[in-house]
């Protein structure tokens, strides 16, 4: 399985802020620059994690974006599930539809998938990782 580049960098723009300094705000333009992808990307996905909650976005000459909840509350797999499309398969043409069990072991692999996730937060992604602290905070 392959996410989509919008939760790709969904999740990367979670942990750049969750990095942080807690409390601190960073903008749009910092988070396309520290990972190199188009701004108009990065403002629909930063509108779709407001929209889940999971990120502050304040407007104005003195805002920007923050985490909208505690690292340690962002789970993983919630993330993905929110943001990825995550139907495997299209039966919607297919004749054995009514006979076929494929698509029940699919979702039954993305729910375990998401399981695996979910045993993790954002603040695994974080916590005591000096390496992403130093790609991350010192361009």
């Amino acid at each position: 399985m392959q996410l989509t580049s919008f939760t790709d960098y969904g999740l990367r723009a979670l942990i750049y802020m969750a990095s942080l300094p807690e409390g601190q705000m960073t903008n749009i333009t910092e988070v396309t620059e520290v990972y190199g992808v188009s701004r108009n990307h990065m403002v629909k996905i930063i509108n779709q994690l407001s929209n889940l909650g999971l990120v502050n976005a304040v407007r104005g000459k003195n805002g920007g974006i923050s985490l909208g909840k505690a690292a340690s509350e962002i789970k993983i797999g919630d993330v993905v599930r929110a943001l990825e499309p995550l139907g495997l398969v299209n039966c919607s043409s297919c004749h054995i539809t009514p006979a076929c069990r494929l698509k029940l072991v699919l979702n039954q692999a993305v729910e375990k998938f998401l399981a695996e996730l979910n045993q993790y937060t954002l603040a695994d992604m974080v916590e005591d990782n000096r390496p992403l602290y130093k790609l991350l905070l010192t361009k």
